[in-house]
């Protein structure tokens, strides 16, 4: 069931293929004020559908995860980041995680929200 999401403008759209089992809502100083709930992919079950050049990145800190935004409106869309599930950056594993608040006709109310202590993590 492939699943098609947008920023707010359009100017920035994407699709991945498949529902989320659960979504991530990250407590870090980054993730909690942009309210973003988190769904992980691969980065062949993510498709940007726009040209690259409608998202701009920003990278903090450590510079391990590249938060992708759109370029026109600012909202956050979807992450370049390392797999995260062992506590450790694992480069040869790669995830995309989007922001499955941009979902185009989705409940997103049907999916389990797992919280993840960044505050206090990293």
């Amino acid at each position: 069931m492939t699943i098609k999401g947008s920023c707010h403008c359009k100017a920035t759209t994407f699709e991945v293929s498949e529902a989320p089992e659960t979504v991530t809502q990250c407590t870090c100083s980054f993730c909690s004020k942009r309210g973003s709930l988190w769904a992980y992919y691969t980065p062949s079950q993510f498709k940007l559908i726009t040209p690259l050049k409608n998202v701009s990145f920003y990278e903090w800190g450590s510079k391990t995860v590249k938060h992708g935004f759109c370029a026109n409106c600012g909202c956050g869309t979807f992450t370049e980041t390392p797999d995260w599930s062992t506590g450790e950056p694992d480069f040869a594993n790669p995830k995309i995680s989007v922001n499955s608040r941009l979902f185009d006709d989705f409940d997103l109310d049907t999916v389990e929200v797992v919280v993840i202590d960044g505050k206090n993590l990293w």
